[in-house]
């Protein structure tokens, strides 16, 4: 038998290299090739899971395969969370992350992941802000006078919250810290707005949706949004940070997959799932919502999750977060 030459040999050496390679390009290519599931760690109904099926069915579309909406509620998220980071990073399971994904980084000390680490970043989706409103019992009708008001009646103010660690609670631990006051934190389980229409309760940092009905019916008063900048829905009502330097809160929504999975795939994933924030009916739709769009690279995501993170964990240390 004649043995191969040596330049022979190099070049099937070199070809034999190439084929796991070349498989990995072929497998992104085809992908996908059966339904992919989009994990959601909230109920069907909730925000996530809305925005999670308008994503969804635009994004079938153009995979030309199904996504399928999968719910898997249960403490704070972190139940659906585990189920998708724990799932073979083939494309093929998907995470609708969350602000409060970034919240539990910290607030929660033995998960079974590590939401920072076991995440491959996907796509980014839209940001949501937040409203502080307040009683009209309360006599301030901007930030600086709630600020000097609550100064001049330590602990006598009552901030509502949709619970411990939640954006609502956390997002006015952070107001207190930078503005330096103090006031009494009632969590609830239920409808908070019964009890903050009655005066029983005095403020909240409400996501935009829920209350702007009560704000244009007089029922509540808004002092400012969350965002770096006035929101459309309440465009004469100012910022937070116009008052109170460096403030931002924002809850955000965005794709990740299982760490390792496959670039292809994620490059694939990523380029569509922008090709879908694009379309204006696709805006149009979350900002009915109260989500604005933002697109930027997969890294730009990581790194927003990363300072997001980093974030609350400084907020829930100071205040001695712990959950429910």
């Amino acid at each position: 038998m004649k043995l191969p030459d040596r330049r022979q040999f190099l070049h099937l050496a070199t070809g034999a290299a190439a084929l796991p390679a070349l498989s990995r390009v072929a497998r992104a290519q085809a992908y996908p090739t059966r339904p992919v599931r989009m994990i959601v760690g909230f109920p069907a109904g909730s925000a996530p899971d809305i925005v999670a099926r308008v994503i969804s069915q635009a994004l079938s579309e153009r995979l030309r395969q199904q996504v399928i909406v999968d719910n898997r509620p249960g403490a704070g998220s972190n139940i659906g969370t585990e189920v998708a980071l724990k799932s073979p990073p083939d494309g093929y399971t998907l995470l609708m992350a969350v602000g409060t994904n970034a919240i539990n980084a910290t607030l929660y000390d033995s998960l079974n992941f590590n939401f920072g680490r076991d995440i491959a970043p996907v796509a980014s989706i839209a940001l949501t802000a937040s409203v502080m409103v307040v009683h009209p019992s309360i006599p301030a009708r901007t930030v600086p006078e709630f600020v000097g008001y609550a100064k001049a009646n330590p602990d006598k103010i009552s901030m509502a919250s949709s619970g411990i660690g939640s954006l609502t609670h956390i997002s006015g631990e952070l107001f207190k810290t930078m503005a330096g006051i103090s006031m009494l934190h009632v969590p609830y389980r239920t409808n908070v707005f019964p009890d903050l229409l009655s005066g029983q309760v005095h403020v909240l940092f409400s996501p935009i949706p829920a209350a702007v009905g009560y704000i244009k019916a007089g029922s509540l008063r808004a002092l400012a949004v969350t965002s770096a900048k006035r929101q459309d829905a309440l465009p004469d009502v100012p910022a937070v940070g116009d008052f109170v330097t460096g403030y931002e809160a924002n809850g955000w929504y965005g794709i990740v997959a299982p760490r390792n999975t496959q670039a292809g795939i994620l490059e694939k994933l990523h380029s569509e799932i922008n090709a879908v924030i694009a379309d204006p009916k696709i805006k149009d739709r979350l900002a009915e919502l109260g989500a604005i769009t933002f697109a930027g690279s997969s890294a730009d995501f990581g790194n927003f999750i990363a300072e997001d993170i980093d974030k609350w964990s400084k907020v829930i240390r100071a205040a001695n977060i712990k959950p429910e």
